[in-house]
């Protein structure tokens, strides 16, 4: 029995990995990451976003259709277009929070100790 439930543990465990690193893929892009920070305040269309983002339709179009797919955008429908929005707050912390500290590294990369550092390619 203890077997059973030490293998149940490890499978939990397991999964855990499984998702964040889904996750992680989800967001492993800097077109989604400007996506995010775009829609960060408020919905917008992609016609909005495309104003804001450097880069063709049928890429954002691609981009926008991943992370709506994995729950971290949310989109509605007004007649011919469509909006997004933010849909996991908690995701768009994460990317807030990394981003954040990379940009602190980059403008003050001496400022960071190596052992608090996010990325290794800023050096000091």
């Amino acid at each position: 029995m203890a077997d059973i439930i030490a293998s149940d543990a490890q499978v939990e465990k397991g999964r855990v990995f499984e998702l964040a690193a889904e996750l992680f893929g989800v967001l492993s892009t800097p077109m989604r990451l400007r996506i995010l920070s775009a829609l960060c305040d408020q919905e917008k269309s992609v016609s909005q976003l495309l104003k804001e983002i450097d880069t063709t339709q049928p890429n954002l179009s691609q981009h926008l259709n991943l992370l709506y797919r994995s729950g971290v955008l949310a989109k509605r429908k007004d007649g011919t277009q469509v909006f997004y929005r933010v849909q996991s707050e908690k995701a768009v912390m994460l990317c807030r929070t990394v981003c954040t500290q990379i940009a602190i590294e980059m403008d003050e990369p001496g400022a960071v100790p190596a052992s608090e550092r996010l990325s290794p390619r800023v050096a000091p």
